[in-house]
């Protein structure tokens, strides 16, 4: 008789699989960068029942690895170098995954779709070699019961870790996802990169800085009621000397100081009639206190001041319009940063170099002052004893910042006092991309004309509309928009439990949502420059776009701020490392440890919070998996996290699994 768990017809039937869940997953990655990693992370290329799938995902992961674009012309040309583009299906079977998945925000759905029927077929090829093998001759029941605990265990059981990565570096880095821009920026940058043969990363960060100055502070997005965000950003992009920083920064901000020249041309006149009358008034008040002044008794004194004072109120009244300006210099201190927003209130600093770094950090004064730089982030109300009697304050400033510094700059600047702890570091979205030199092309092609003056043209247009609003305008957002925000939130705060990649980075991570808030209001504006609707609220898909970039600059904010990271941090994280791979006395090794056992592994260790950076570093490459906490009896005393110990470092050295 047939067991009814598993008859004739069950092994006869072809094995579980869902062809349309894979077809999804592989199409999720071709959609998003942010899918790959989703997808990449819950299956392989083993968890596929069709073997061209598997192909397209081996593929796939290969070039996001190597920091390549990957989309469905990307990654045929891959597929046909390696000889497998005809045997997946061609080109065409590639656009068919792109076209058959709606959406790539559900990928970790369908890769879990996947795995299960994997699962499935696992169960059922086990449960047939069990059967085969007590058919033939097998007669030792425990024997064939410990294969099948075994391999039953293989199936469902152990949790699969990922090779850690080496202390000091990162994961191949994500390359900005240059199509997630509206497409007259996207070519742009495209064009620059090639023809100066840097990566696209610094071109499109940097265009995102000049579209932030358009907008920045005189239009906002209103999330929900109660939740706005200014559309200012703080932009740098670190690369080592040499790196034709300065070409890329003039090719993509040329049009905003253009425009600043042009604003003050049309002004001159205006500025100087302005001032000439305020001149003659405040000469005439002066003219009727001379007067008054004189000694005499046929001098109608009192009059004469009247006449004076009314003057005088008069002088005052006459505004005289500042030169109009869009943009600050790159050294500028904080005092006259302060007094420059005072006056104009939204302002960029652009820079191909470091320098603002710098004086962040100090140059001039024994103790920075982040003050300025933290208020004009957010738009809070900026009030200094420092700034001129006219303009005692300002309310919603916002200061743009996009700069090009040296890596060791970012490193200088985590070693200023209350950069990290007053949360400047965390305003900053951050781009890390490899340099291109010696595999740079001798000669390339041009920027073409048409599309260097389509950049112009719509960047122009944006600096010039915005500029003229009196007031800030609130964009809001649509229902469904509104709900891809809500489960970005919901997403991001998954990652911040201990165990995930963010937990380290609160700081930062905090500020997420609301900079993909800010870089969707940009896109949104950047997509409608060439209409009037540019006021409608911002739709789902420009949301998802924003994702798909912050979640670029997230894998390098991990990057830089494991540079950034103290050299102590690191040694005590090596000390640590060094301890986890030598044996017990009685042989064991440990499988999982807690913050007061990470104290002993060496003398330097007094206090559990001399070892929680380290451990959190260890974290961050993939040596440790922190629990849950656990309440201790205590009161008042903190939770003790378990960690656990990556296969790799016990047992002998052996992996994985």
């Amino acid at each position: 008789m047939n067991s009814p768990l598993l008859d004739h017809d069950d092994l006869a039937a072809t094995p579980p699989n869902d062809q349309e869940a894979e077809q999804a997953a592989l199409g999720s990655m071709l959609l998003s960068r942010v899918a790959i990693g989703e997808v990449s992370a819950l299956i392989t290329t083993h968890e596929y029942y069709r073997p061209a799938h598997a192909t397209i995902h081996a593929a796939i992961t290969t070039m996001y690895s190597g920091g390549l674009p990957v989309d469905p012309i990307t990654l045929a040309a891959h597929l046909r170098e390696a000889g497998d583009l005809e045997r997946v299906g061609g080109a065409s079977y590639l656009h068919t995954l792109v076209q058959t998945t709606r959406t790539s925000a559900n990928g970790s759905y369908y890769a879990q779709i996947v795995a299960s029927m994997a699962k499935q077929r696992r169960l059922i090829e086990t449960g047939t070699r069990l059967i085969a093998h007590s058919r033939h001759g097998a007669s030792d029941t425990g024997q064939i019961a410990a294969r099948a605990t075994a391999e039953l265990a293989s199936i469902g059981g152990a949790e699969r870790w990922p090779d850690p990565i080496p202390l000091g570096t990162h994961t191949s880095l994500p390359t900005f996802p240059v199509g997630a821009l509206a497409p007259w920026i996207a070519e742009h940058v495209a064009a620059v990169a090639e023809f100066t043969q840097t990566p696209p990363d610094l071109a499109a960060t940097m265009a995102l800085a000049a579209v932030a100055t358009a907008a920045g502070g005189r239009v906002q997005v209103e999330v929900r009621p109660g939740w706005r965000e200014q559309s200012n950003l703080y932009l740098v992009c670190a690369m080592p000397p040499a790196s034709r920083k300065s070409d890329v920064f003039a090719a993509m901000t040329e049009p905003i100081y253009d425009v600043e020249r042009q604003l003050q041309e049309e002004s001159r006149a205006s500025i100087i009639e302005a001032e000439t009358a305020k001149e003659a008034a405040v000469a005439e008040a002066e003219g009727l206190m001379a007067k008054a002044r004189k000694p005499g008794d046929s001098i109608d004194r009192t009059a004469l001041v009247a006449e004076a004072s009314a003057a005088k109120l008069l002088a005052e009244e006459i505004h005289v319009p500042p030169r109009p300006r869009l943009t600050v210099s790159g050294d500028i201190t904080p005092e006259p940063l302060a007094q420059q927003l005072a006056v104009h209130r939204c302002l960029a600093a652009l820079s191909p170099e470091g320098d603002l770094f710098d004086i962040i950090a100090g140059r001039y004064s024994a103790k920075p002052n982040l003050g300025v730089f933290l208020q004009a982030h957010k738009g809070e109300r900026l009030q200094t004893d420092r700034i001129t009697r006219e303009q005692p304050s300002v309310d919603k400033p916002a200061l743009t910042v996009g700069i090009t510094p040296q890596p060791a700059v970012l490193q200088d600047l985590a070693s200023t006092p209350g950069a990290r702890d007053r949360g400047l570091l965390a305003r900053f979205l951050y781009a890390l991309p490899p340099s291109n030199l010696g595999y740079r092309k001798t000669r390339t092609t041009p920027v073409p004309a048409p599309i260097a003056q389509r950049y112009h043209s719509r960047l122009t247009r944006l600096l010039h509309t915005f500029y003229a609003l009196p007031e800030p305008v609130n964009v809001t957002l649509t229902p469904t928009a509104d709900r891809a925000v809500e489960a970005l939130q919901d997403k991001l705060e998954a990652s911040l439990r201990p165990d995930q990649p963010l937990a380290h980075l609160p700081d930062w991570a905090g500020k997420l949502v609301g900079h993909t808030a800010r870089v969707a209001l940009l896109l949104h504006l950047a997509d409608r420059v060439t209409s009037d609707n540019w006021d409608q609220p911002v739709e789902e898909p420009t949301i998802d776009r924003a994702e798909e970039i912050t979640a670029y600059y997230t894998q390098h904010a991990l990057a830089v701020f494991d540079l950034i990271a103290s050299a102590p941090a690191t040694d005590a994280a090596q000390t640590i490392l060094d301890w986890l791979r030598r044996p017990r006395t009685n042989g064991t090794w440990r499988t999982a440890i807690k913050r007061r056992d990470a104290v002993a592994a060496s003398r330097r260790f007094r206090t559990v919070a001399q070892v929680e950076p380290a451990l959190s570093l260890l974290e961050a490459h993939g040596y440790l998996r922190a629990d849950e906490p656990h309440r201790t009896s205590r009161v008042g005393q903190p939770a003790s996290a378990t960690y656990r110990v990556h296969p790799s470092l016990h047992e002998g050295g052996t992996d994985a699994r």
